[in-house]
């Protein structure tokens, strides 16, 4: 008896012999170690398999073949293929998978306060976002003593290529940065960031400068600069980040970051901004979902089930909760008030409180996103004060002012 999509017996097969390709994950393990009876038929169809991986649909998306419309495989005759059992029904001790979209891409939900497109990607887990991002990755076989050599043959001599500058500091994680100052410096007994400066200008020379200072550091600088980028920078870093960054406020600025945080701001905005300032949020990233529920009540209680706003309940929850747990907590509140948290905060809250409250939130369900959001838009200026005194503490010369971006 033959089947559809499958060779003739005792003939050759073109396929490899069982057992040379990994059982797909997601499925039970078959019991006996070999495949259950297929009917004529052919493949179970609709709520069945996923696509055979490899094979993209005439639409270039790897999405499930329709019944009848897989692709043409050695050995199978036109026409057959994926087909769709009677009645749709599974086969007898092989339950069936979920069924899975086409495409596998990251959930997509309403950007809050809108943006272009209306949408950013969603639903990714914060413990994902966290850590490694980006697209600078450390360089392999770096060598900072060659790199500084580079950049001193760029610099050296009537004019500047700068796209060797750009191709080496581009191009070098933050840290391998740090050793290509410190090599340049010891190998040329001058300072790399003042030679920089005298060869570039503009936009490019801000740029460099922002690649060769230590982001802790650069950060530290922006605090000071307007309360959009201070709350930008609070409502978004890790714990050790907001330590560092609060260390630098303090040694390379003179200042106390909590301090001026309670002098510039008041009301829920000052009391966020300190209870940021601490870098202490919850680092554990399992969730608590009996906690999320627990929260989510407390959060409409305080808001939309009373007449006026807990503005404590809310910092309480939202400057110590981890960004899984917050995330949890909004789809709680979701499914518990039916309407989303956010919402919510724009309706109990306004001004930099509500926008701060926004970006936590925002980073509980996709940090990546938020900054994507920022890029699109313009960035504000700085006021030139503060750039002066960034150029005087970290550049040797208060120079003339220039707008941050």
């Amino acid at each position: 008896m033959s089947y559809p999509g499958y060779p003739p017996t005792r003939q050759e097969s073109s396929f490899p012999p069982l057992g040379q390709y990994p059982y797909p994950s997601g499925f039970p393990p078959v019991g006996g170690g070999t495949y259950p009876q297929v009917p004529s038929s052919g493949y179970p169809g609709a709520g069945g398999h996923p696509a055979p991986g490899g094979y993209p649909s005439p639409r270039g998306y790897p999405g499930v073949p329709q019944p009848g419309g897989a692709p043409s495989y050695p050995g199978v005759p036109p026409g057959q293929g994926f087909g769709v059992p009677p009645g749709g029904a599974g086969f007898s001790g092989y339950p069936q998978p979920p069924s899975q979209s086409c495409g596998g891409g990251p959930a997509w939900v309403p950007l809050p306060g809108g943006s272009p497109g209306g949408q950013y990607p969603g639903g990714q887990p914060a413990s994902m976002t966290q850590g490694a991002q980006g697209t600078v990755r450390p360089a392999a076989n770096f060598d900072a003593m060659i790199d500084a050599e580079i950049l001193h043959k760029a610099m050296k001599g009537f004019g500047t290529d700068e796209q060797a500058i750009v191709d080496v500091v581009a191009n070098r994680s933050k840290d391998q940065r740090q050793k290509i100052k410190a090599a340049f410096n010891t190998m040329y007994g001058g300072d790399l960031i003042k030679d920089l400066k005298s060869e570039l200008s503009g936009n490019m020379e801000e740029l460099i400068f922002a690649l060769f200072t230590p982001p802790a550091y650069y950060d530290a600088w922006r605090a000071g600069t307007q309360e959009r980028v201070l709350t930008e920078i609070l409502c978004t870093r890790t714990n050790q980040e907001i330590r560092e960054i609060v260390r630098g406020y303090q040694s390379e600025l003179g200042w106390d970051l909590e301090k001026d945080s309670r002098s510039d701001t008041s009301g829920p905005f000052e009391c966020l901004l300190v209870s940021m300032c601490q870098g202490n949020r919850d680092d554990n990233q399992s969730v608590n979902h009996q906690m999320a529920q627990e929260d989510a009540q407390r959060l409409y209680q305080a808001g939309e089930g009373r007449l006026g706003t807990d503005e404590s309940c809310f910092n309480m929850i939202l400057a110590t909760r981890s960004f899984p747990q917050l995330k949890a907590t909004m789809e709680a509140y979701s499914r518990m008030a039916n309407r989303d948290l956010l919402n919510s905060v724009g309706r109990e809250f306004s001004g930099f409180v509500e926008s701060s409250l926004k970006i936590i939130l925002q980073c509980a369900l996709n940090r990546p996103a938020f900054f994507a959001e920022r890029l699109y838009y313009p960035r504000l200026e700085c006021s030139g004060a503060i750039i002066a005194h960034y150029n005087l503490k970290f550049l040797g010369s208060s120079g003339p002012p220039a707008s941050a971006s």
